[in-house]
């Protein structure tokens, strides 16, 4: 178990000193410019070195499976000093917050798109009670925990949300890394988009907010306050929005959709 921990230790700071060595690179789309910044290449190559053509020798040894286990399990204890970076970037602007405190409550109603978008797609394409996890959120820990508990992992929509959680971990902040600025410079307004980056993942949170800031240097400070407030805020009422207003709504709309009544 040593060894594998010093294995896994060495890839992972080998990654890091990769992607930094990359650094941000700029990938020009007609008037858009779209920052490619270095968790991107880092979540790229890790994606690509797990490839089955590389599970040979040393990186075989990287992904097995003790240590697929060890990660998954002490994922949270790499994540608290990021949910620390966030409260200290807060602070500095408590008050400008705090000021317009009502927009951050009021986004959180946008969590609800997934069922009101996502649901009829879902259904449209096929699926049926898979689209039930699919669904329910962005398929992050909140989503994966209540699925689990009240249906299995193992059901048609333990299936749903598990595919989006990993969906959404192999490909959510190379997504939002490039949508950010996309949106940026079609006439969005940068503090709404640093709002907009807390979905409740602190990866995607992190591509979006740092590629506003790559776009705007001068307002670092605002965008990464505003992300890391609309993360902690999210992180904090994601759950109820998702038992009192996300699970009833779907539960209306799967069974006037299907005609089946959700159990």
């Amino acid at each position: 178990m040593k060894r594998n921990f010093l294995y896994l230790l060495i890839f992972v700071l080998v990654i890091i000193f990769t992607a930094e060595m990359i650094g941000v690179q700029s990938v020009q789309l007609g008037s858009i410019s779209i920052g490619i910044l270095p968790l991107v290449f880092a979540v790229l190559i890790t994606m690509a070195l797990g490839l089955k053509v590389f599970r040979k020798g040393f990186w075989k040894k990287i992904y097995s499976e003790s240590n697929i286990n060890f990660s998954s399990k002490y994922l949270l204890f790499i994540m608290l000093p990021l949910m620390a970076r966030y409260g200290a970037d807060v602070a500095p602007h408590i008050r400008e917050i705090l000021s317009i405190g009502w927009v951050f409550i009021i986004q959180e109603l946008g969590n609800l798109g997934t069922v009101l978008l996502g649901l009829p797609v879902a259904i449209l394409i096929g699926l049926r009670r898979e689209a039930i996890g699919a669904t329910l959120g962005i398929g992050r820990e909140g989503e994966l925990a209540y699925i689990s508990e009240k249906y299995t992992l193992d059901s048609d929509e333990g299936r749903g949300v598990i595919s989006l959680y990993i969906i959404g971990t192999l490909f959510g902040a190379v997504f939002f890394s490039v949508f950010a600025p996309v949106l940026l410079a079609a006439g969005i307004r940068v503090e709404a988009l640093a709002m907009a980056s807390g979905v409740g993942s602190g990866s995607m949170m992190s591509a979006a907010s740092a590629s506003l800031v790559a776009s705007m240097p001068d307002l670092q400070s605002t965008i990464l306050a505003y992300a890391s407030a609309s993360q902690l805020l999210t992180s904090f009422l994601g759950t109820f929005t998702m038992i009192f207003l996300a699970v009833p709504l779907q539960r209306f709309m799967y069974k006037l959709m299907t005609g089946r009544q959700k159990q």
